[in-house]
């Protein structure tokens, strides 16, 4: 147990049993006096429980807490045991068989209780429950239960327990960790013997076994990855769990109850002790100001709680990194830490149990052989000696390029060897030409390079290798955006590339993929893709100061100058492609012909393509969507039919005629006095901006408004290849028509992708907006839809009252973003980007209602809207608009920028940081 100063500050057993003993008195005890004795025992729970809270935010020791709250309870109970025993149902000539043993099991058996954690108890009995042991448990019981405590219990023989512990291996390890607490201490002594002797002796193996497989099974469940942003801290990889399965491990196999006795027995290193032992410490710590935070047993590290728990903690912001980010990087290399231990134990227990594996390896032939200086034994390779490395420092990486080459694991007594001769990385090391072969090699392979590549960055080489690739493992980013830390995130994309190529992703991604087969690049492409992300929190833009260490470290892996350059272009413009995808209209001509002359060649077009889609996926599970996909995928086209000669840019008054045509051969057989007169009611960047398609969905809906005599016309589909919802509204055209719109998506709980105007010579306007659910999903539901469509009617023809109704949707949608992120508002107003309109891009805290008052406001300051793209990166809301003035012309005069610029930045603040200068 730990060490616990001043115990009597936490509780006076004796002071509360005189306490008792007064409200007893001479007549002994009776139910009617039992409210005034839980009045005590909750009295001094909350005193105790409060004294623990104070030493807590004075010291800020998890492990104190866990300890404190632990001895409380202890007490409590033997207080509580004591009165239910010789007051209550005293018994002055019990039988053996009334014994009774009350047992602390689990992680209050380890003297460890979590603020909020439950109180795990035992009866222990020598036989089966008799009526006495029945009264005097239920009377523990319900004293515990009546104090508010959350009692785990259990009532069972010593028999019982040895049969269940044999069966299950949840129940033999929670009785692994029984702790007496009070009663009868022969009865616990003789469960400790016969668990030992009927259970232990001789099923260490199996137990090692049993708890490897339910280690990665639990990882299986939380996604196997340790480096997501917002982690469990008790059941994810590298938490709380996996700390305490090398505790359960070493205690079964050595009998051993502090890690400190494992460096005598040459299993543990003084190192590896203090590693655990801060680990430990952090780890509770961490816990502790959850449950304190949250008021109950919360064991996710989510964003909302993340930046106070960092404050407590003593994280101060700095120039390159804030105080948040820098906690949960410590986090992170806490969780590799706990990793790195039990690679540690498990090459201990390799090297001496031999005779039998304590690790799952399904699918491999357990035999020996050897490739070239290495062993393999049942499937993974392993040193032939001690001192490999330091004979052969080549083989620090030459180890994994083999596994990838062979398929084969890393022995986890290689993978400690490894740790204990990184030094060996050293600048002589890092600038060796083999050595730098070897990297990308493995970077390249044909074979999962993101097994081997998170196998190096988990064994410490490659951040070592790649100092500058170092510099962000274990590196979060404060952001609702991206799920895993910039390590992972980059392995993962690598990942995705290489099974890109290898053809998985055809039918999801064809133009990626046929994209990738027609590369001359590869290996500047997969150099790319590992750099893209690599100077992320030096300050400054990431993209720029990759693209100049790029042009540092290409030559040092053996890329040539051609490779280098290509490498440095597609990291400093690997956000190019999005951004505009995004957040510009891809059917404007001068979109397509200003991303053109970035990219240039259609080899780059190619691989930013690629690039840019890996990017993406690899952000996180939900990041990439069938709209992002179709609006890459468009850029893509379009981008290549320029560069191909396929599309005369010049040749419009051709363009704009070809376009008529093909709608009058669409509707052949209507009307032609219809046919022409609705063609002549579109502008010209009316037939430019929409396809035949579009062209043909918007002629059926004006003559269905005309046949009905409606001035109001709705009309919806889904888009089967890119899984998006659409509704058009055709309405006489007046001011603040999308802002109306907008309002009504903002309430009806669908997010916006897209929308588009096309304003008619007879006056009318065709408004559509594309749109998903809360699930990245069409809407698919008639009465979802159905509301959609009363709403619009209702706030066109002013029957709603629209800001009323987002003012309850945002009272009802309560959230903690305003308090966890700031995002400073930003507007550009840029007259360069589009030959026909000016482009307002506006960015703030995306939030209910942020795009109705940011139109709203753009409507108000006398601009029409001709398109719309809505971007959200989490928590980030990025919205583009290409507006004309009154006139139908750009807005150029200086005055009038500027107070678009004021208006709209007053319209996104909410709850948010300070606006940044407009630019």
């Amino acid at each position: 147990m730990n060490q616990i100063s001043k115990k009597r500050e936490i509780i006076d057993r004796q002071s509360l049993i005189a306490a008792i003993d007064g409200v007893l008195g001479d007549d002994g005890y009776d139910a009617a006096k039992r409210a005034d004795i839980l009045t005590l025992l909750k009295d001094t729970l909350a005193a105790g429980q409060g004294e623990v809270r104070r030493r807590f935010d004075e010291l800020g020791s998890g492990a104190a807490v866990l300890a404190g709250n632990a001895y409380l309870i202890d007490q409590l109970i033997r207080v509580i045991y004591d009165v239910a025993t010789e007051k209550a149902y005293t018994a002055p000539n019990r039988s053996t068989s009334e014994n009774i043993s009350v047992v602390a099991i689990g992680g209050y058996g380890r003297a460890e209780l979590a603020p909020h954690s439950d109180v795990d108890i035992m009866f222990l009995l020598p036989y089966k429950p008799t009526g006495y042991t029945e009264q005097v448990v239920e009377f523990i019981l319900y004293m515990l239960w009546d104090m508010n405590l959350k009692v785990g219990h259990s009532t069972r023989s010593i028999d019982e327990c040895i049969r269940l512990a044999k069966q299950d291996v949840t129940i033999e390890t929670s009785l692994l960790d029984a702790r007496w607490l009070w009663g009868d201490q022969s009865t616990f002594g003789q469960f400790k013997q016969k668990f030992q002797s009927d259970v232990m002796d001789g099923r260490g193996p199996a137990f090692v076994e049993a708890k490897l497989q339910e280690r990665d099974d639990r990882h299986d469940r939380m996604g196997d990855a340790r480096y997501v942003v917002e982690p469990n801290i008790k059941e994810g990889k590298g938490g709380l769990r996996d700390l305490q399965t090398l505790y359960w491990l070493n205690k079964y196999l050595y009998r051993v109850t502090d890690v400190e006795e494992l460096v005598s027995l040459n299993v543990f290193t003084p190192q590896d002790v203090f590693r655990y032992n801060k680990a430990a410490e952090f780890l509770a710590t961490v816990r502790c100001y959850l449950h304190y935070i949250a008021g109950r047993p919360e064991e996710r590290l989510t964003f909302d709680v993340q930046k106070g728990i960092s404050e407590k903690m003593g994280y101060e912001d700095q120039p390159e990194s804030s105080g948040v980010e820098r906690f949960m990087k410590h986090y992170f290399l806490i969780a590799k830490d706990v990793g790195d231990l039990t690679r540690v134990l498990c090459a201990y227990l390799e090297d001496k149990q031999a005779k039998r594996s304590f690790f799952r390896m399904p699918g491999f032939a357990f035999r020996r052989f050897k490739i070239d200086g290495f062993d393999v034994d049942q499937g993974r390779i392993t040193l032939q000696s001690d001192d490999a490395f330091r004979n052969d420092p080549l083989k620090l990486l030459r180890i994994f390029a083999e596994a990838q080459e062979h398929d084969l694991d890393v022995h986890p007594y290689s993978l400690r060897q490894i740790s204990e001769d990184l030094d060996l990385i050293d600048e002589e090391f890092q600038n060796d030409p083999a050595s730098n072969q070897l990297f990308l090699d493995i970077l390249t392979s044909t074979k999962e390079p993101e097994t081997a590549l998170r196998r190096m960055n988990e064994a410490g080489v490659f951040g070592l290798f790649i100092p500058d690739f170092g510099r962000v493992v274990a590196q979060m980013q404060f952001d609702m955006y991206h799920t895993y830390t910039v390590d992972e995130h980059t392995i993962r994309a690598i990942g995705i590339l290489s099974r890109i190529e290898a053809g998985q992703y055809t039918e999801e991604m064809p133009n990626v993929t046929e994209a990738l087969k027609k590369i001359h690049s590869r290996r500047a492409l997969y150099v790319a893709v590992f750099m893209h992300d690599i100077a992320k929190g030096r300050g400054g833009d990431h993209s720029e100061l990759g693209a100049e260490l790029a042009l540092e470290l290409c030559p040092r892996l053996g890329l040539d100058q051609e490779e280098t350059a290509t490498v440095s272009w597609l990291v400093k413009e690997h956000l190019t492609m999005s951004d505009t995808a995004f957040k510009r209209d891809v059917d404007d001509p001068l979109t397509i012909k200003n991303f053109v002359s970035v990219v240039r060649s259609v080899e780059r077009l190619r691989l930013l393509t690629v690039l840019t889609c890996v990017d993406i996926r690899a952000v996180g599970p939900n990041t990439w969507n069938n709209w992002k996909s179709g609006l890459l995928r468009g850029l893509y086209q379009r981008s290549l039919e320029v560069m191909s000669g396929d599309q005369v840019e010049e040749n419009r008054v051709h363009r704009i005629a070809a376009a008529k045509d093909r709608l009058r051969d669409a509707l052949a057989g209507w009307p032609a006095e219809f046919v022409e007169e609705h063609i002549s009611s579109g502008y010209p960047s009316y037939w430019l901006n929409y396809d035949t398609d579009s062209h043909l969905r918007h002629a059926e809906i004006v003559r269905a408004a005309k046949d009905q005599g409606v001035s109001l016309y709705i009309d919806s589909r889904i888009d089967d290849t890119f899984k998006f919802s659409e509704v058009t509204v055709y309405a006489p055209d007046h001011p603040g028509i999308f802002s109306k719109i907008a309002g009504v998506m903002a309430i009806s709980g669908v997010t916006i992708m897209d929308a588009k105007i096309a304003t008619l010579s007879d006056g009318m306007v065709l408004d559509s907006f594309s749109f998903l659910d809360a699930t990245d999903s069409a809407v698919t539901q008639d009465d979802k839809m159905k509301r959609i469509f009363t709403r619009i009617e209702d706030v066109l023809s002013d029957k709603l009252h629209l800001q009323e109704e987002l003012e309850k949707v945002k009272a009802s949608r309560t959230s903690k973003q305003d308090d966890m992120f700031s995002v400073a508002g930003r507007v550009i107003v840029d007259n360069n980007a589009s030959a026909t309109d000016t482009i307002i891009e506006v960015t703030g805290l995306d939030r209910v209602g942020f795009l109705y008052d940011v139109t709203a406001a753009i409507t108000a300051l006398g601009l029409k809207i001709s398109s719309a793209h809505i971007t959200t990166f989490g928590e980030e809301a990025v919205d583009s608009f290409y507006v004309k003035d009154v006139f139908g012309l750009k807005v150029t005069h200086e005055d009038k920028i500027k107070r678009i610029k004021i208006a709209l930045l007053d319209a996104v603040e909410g709850g948010q940081a300070p606006a940044v200068a407009a630019e």
